[in-house]
C-alpha cells in the first residue's frame, strides 16, 4: 500500500473517532440532562467495552505514527514527539485495564490524554494554519503538512481525534463503576 493510501485510511479513522466522540457527548447528556434512560442503557452497553475500544484505538494509533516514521520515513518534528509520549504509554496502560477490567483507569489516564488533546490542539491548528511561527527547530518545522486529507485532516488532527476518543471512551467505562455499589 501506498502511504497516500495509508493516510486516506487513517483520516477516515480519524474521522470516525470524531463521530464516536461526539456520539458519546451527546448519550452523555442526553442521559444526564435530558431523562433519557434509553441513553443511559445505551451508554451502559459501550461501556462494557469501552477500554478495549479505547485500547484499540491508543494501539492503532501507536501503529499508525509508527508507519509514519518507520514506513514513510516522516521525520517527527518536536510537537509530534510530545504526543507520542502521551499515546505510547496509553496503550499498554489501556490493554492492562482492559484485561482487568479496571475502570478507575480515568484516575490516571486522564492526565496524558488531556495533556496530548491539548499540544494536539494546538499542533492542528498550527497546520491549518502554516504561516504562523513556530517554536520548532527549523530543520523539522511543527507547520509542515506530511498529510493533508480531505483539506483539513493532518497528523495531529488525527492524534486529537484518538486522544479525544480515548478520553470519551473512559469516561464511559468510568460511569459503571460509578453506578456499581
Amino acid at each position: 500500500m501506498t502511504t497516500a493510501t495509508m493516510s486516506t485510511f487513517f483520516a477516515l479513522l480519524s474521522l470516525a473517532c470524531w463521530a464516536a466522540t461526539i456520539a458519546l457527548v451527546v448519550l452523555a447528556l442526553a442521559s444526564r440532562f435530558g431523562g433519557q434512560e434509553r441513553a443511559g442503557e445505551l451508554l451502559d452497553a459501550i461501556g462494557e467495552q469501552a477500554l478495549w475500544l479505547a485500547w484499540l484505538i491508543a494501539a492503532v494509533a501507536m501503529a499508525g505514527s509508527l508507519y509514519y516514521s518507520e514506513v514513510a520515513h516522516f521525520v517527527p518534528c518536536e510537537l509530534c514527539w510530545y504526543q507520542r509520549i502521551c499515546m505510547y504509554p496509553l496503550a499498554v496502560v489501556l490493554l492492562v485495564a482492559a484485561l482487568r477490567r479496571d475502570r478507575g483507569i480515568w484516575r490516571y489516564a486522564i492526565g496524558p490524554l488531556a495533556i496530548g488533546a491539548v499540544i494536539g490542539t494546538y499542533h492542528t491548528q498550527l497546520q491549518a494554519f502554516p504561516t504562523q511561527h513556530s517554536f520548532c527547530a527549523a530543520t523539522i518545522p511543527c507547520n509542515i503538512r506530511f498529510v493533508w486529507k480531505f483539506g483539513f485532516v493532518s497528523l495531529p488532527f488525527m492524534a486529537l481525534a484518538g486522544f479525544c476518543c480515548i478520553a470519551s471512551l473512559v469516561l464511559v467505562a468510568a460511569r459503571l463503576d460509578r453506578a456499581e455499589p
